[in-house]
């Protein structure tokens, strides 16, 4: 009897389940990577994601990845390779999966690699260049209630499981873990518990077998009150994320603070910081400085009304060695520094200058700007070679 009653069970929920239907509102790719939305179905516990393309079939995505905005439901698929791709999202009740829905096809576009990170033969980041994930990589994911509570073993790590953030690129300091890194943020991720300073930190000692890639999911990722410190890192990518009111000691959106090498940061947006003391600190001291680091490329990214947007050296006191690429960014407003550079040789293409208070790329200190392909608009002083704070000709500029 008891069996009996419960296949009559089994038929009623998968006749409910059978019942419901999927409304898709929208279904796009982006670069190396695609979305799906819906609109929630009453009475179901979940829903499984696959998607097929590139030559997979049926493969399923992390939970995390789905996400409840009230009205709608948003999957995102990443780590696939450029071509055409479906998204099929399935009903779930009492662990029984029942009807699916496919979207249109879509299609995924490839990022662009072009610039000093990848010189040499380097791939920054956790990704292949066909942007799939390198073999072994670790995937962590913090959202505003996971940030203290993530746990990693880390190879040389001194404590064993790294707890919290912070405490788990500390355990990648050190550079003994070869695997790669792929910290992925969701939502609004206001001030951590422990910082360095006002600072998420990372570092591998310049490892280069070694990779981190720390990026954001969806439209909507922030980095809120914090900022982003890179040091001694090599092959590290920074992407998808949004920076605004940073407060942080050092007082950077993102900083490449020293010894950096083969450093992507690309297609996040950059806001003013919270005001410093000093009277050129109203909107923030920077956006996404670089001081001591080569084979650098800062591509896609959009500067909103920031003050000083891009300091590009301090005190190396050395022309050679020294590589940077700014390229498709665009400088929305933003009053200076786009870059501001001292020593280095930068290449500096395809922006949008639009509606710049101060000027727009600064040459000092010896430095070598190559700029091509720019577009300026409303800017007041499109390049200066001089009258910058204290760079001032002298000569030796």
């Amino acid at each position: 009897m008891k069996q009996l009653l419960f296949y009559a069970w089994m038929l009623l929920v998968f006749t409910q389940i059978s019942a419901q239907s999927i409304t898709i509102t929208e279904s796009s790719g982006w670069m190396e990577s695609a979305f799906v939305k819906w609109l929630p179905v009453d009475g179901v516990d979940s829903y499984n994601v696959y998607y097929s393309g590139g030559g997979i079939t049926n493969q399923i995505i992390e939970t995390q990845l789905i996400r409840n905005y009230g009205s709608y439901y948003r999957a995102d698929v990443l780590g696939i390779s450029t071509g055409t791709y479906t998204i099929k999202i399935v009903l779930v009740t009492a662990n029984i999966e029942g009807l699916a829905t496919v979207s249109n096809s879509i299609t995924v576009t490839a990022h662009d690699r072009n610039g000093f990170a990848h010189f040499n033969g380097h791939v920054p980041g956790a990704y292949n260049l066909d942007e799939t994930l390198k073999p072994n990589a670790i995937v962590i994911y913090i959202t505003e209630n996971s940030k203290i509570t993530i746990s990693l073993n880390v190879v040389g790590a001194t404590t064993k499981p790294c707890v919290g953030l912070q405490a788990i690129l500390d355990g990648f300091k050190k550079g003994d873990d070869d695997l790669p890194l792929v910290v992925r943020l969701i939502g609004n991720i206001t001030d951590l518990d422990y910082m360095l300073n006002g600072d998420v930190v990372i570092e591998n000692e310049n490892n280069i077998i070694g990779s981190i890639t720390f990026e954001g999911i969806s439209d909507d990722a922030q980095v809120n009150g914090w900022g982003l410190r890179i040091k001694r890192g090599t092959n590290i990518e920074v992407r998808n994320l949004g920076f605004m009111l940073t407060n942080a000691n050092e007082g950077d959106n993102i900083g490449l603070q020293q010894d950096n090498e083969y450093v992507w940061v690309h297609n996040c947006d950059l806001f003013y910081g919270a005001a410093g003391g000093d009277a050129d600190q109203a909107k923030g001291d920077g956006a996404l400085d670089c001081k001591r680091s080569t084979y650098v490329t800062m591509s896609y990214n959009h500067f909103w009304d920031t003050g000083k947007s891009n300091l590009l050296g301090l005190s190396e006191n050395t022309t050679t060695g020294l590589y940077v690429t700014y390229h498709h960014s665009w400088y929305d407003h933003s009053d200076s520094r786009h870059p501001r550079v001292r020593f280095y040789s930068a290449h500096i293409y395809n922006n949008y200058f639009d509606g710049n208070a101060k000027y727009g790329s600064g040459s000092t200190e010896g430095s070598s700007l190559f700029l091509e392909g720019n577009t300026f608009r409303n800017c007041k002083y499109p390049m200066l070679t001089s009258q910058q704070g204290t760079d001032v000709f002298n000569g030796s500029n």
